[in-house]
């Protein structure tokens, strides 16, 4: 009698254990859990320069900016805003003597202007 109780209470056993294992989600084989995506999706932040404009070229579309005496050079490209008050201006109305305040980041050993705005050259005091 004890031995038939025993085995009914094992079967039993199985059958939930068997049970509980089938009701689980299959795992997929063979994968990882996807990584996690990236704690901020913010651009990347911009350095700032403020000068004013030594030279201009036009083929390399660059433009070389001082400020007493360190000199940067800057690249542009299509998304490069280039403004003067509120109006928009071209790479070729940049000129020599200009102040300029350039918002840029860097890529590896170059300089890419994200934004920059321009303004005229303050005129100097007049003697008298």
């Amino acid at each position: 009698m004890k031995k038939s109780i025993l085995l009914v209470v094992l079967l039993t056993l199985v059958a939930f254990v068997s049970g509980a294992i089938a009701a689980a989600p299959p795992k997929a084989a063979g994968t990882a859990p996807a990584p996690a995506a990236p704690a901020s999706t913010k651009p990347a932040k911009l350095d700032k320069f403020t000068g004013e404009v030594k030279s201009v070229d036009a083929m390399a579309k660059s433009i070389m900016a001082v400020k007493g005496k360190e000199e940067k050079t800057f690249v542009t490209d299509d998304k490069t805003k280039i403004t003067k008050g509120k109006e928009a201006l071209k790479f070729e109305d940049l000129k020599a003597g200009m102040n300029v305040v350039i918002e840029y980041k860097k890529d590896g050993d170059k300089n890419i202007a994200a934004t920059i705005k321009a303004s005229a050259p303050k005129a100097a005091p007049k003697k008298k």
